[in-house]
């Protein structure tokens, strides 16, 4: 959220990136997602270009919140691990 990056900049760290989760094709445009808000995840791209940073995205998958204990553990299929891959991914880049 912008919100967020506000937050962290007053913290003094600096934005180098943006990640973000939507929903693939054909699975609208908000998704129950247990973790995550999708809505208006089309104007990411816009914020990323006023900023001027890299904009990392990737879809993800309707209803895969699998794992919703209090500690998490590594549970593939699980809504967490489509960030964990895609902060996987900015990290390597």
């Amino acid at each position: 959220s912008t919100l967020n990056m506000m937050r962290i900049a007053d913290a003094g760290h600096e934005i180098v990136a943006l990640g973000n989760l939507f929903p693939a094709p054909g699975d609208g445009d908000e998704l129950d997602s247990f973790m995550y808000q999708t809505v208006a995840h089309e104007g990411i791209c816009a914020i990323a270009e006023c900023l001027d940073l890299p904009l990392f995205r990737a879809p993800l998958r309707p209803a895969s919140s699998l794992n919703q204990e209090l500690e998490y553990q590594t549970t593939e299929g699980d809504e967490v691990e489509d960030l964990f891959r895609l902060l996987s991914h900015i990290k390597d880049v």
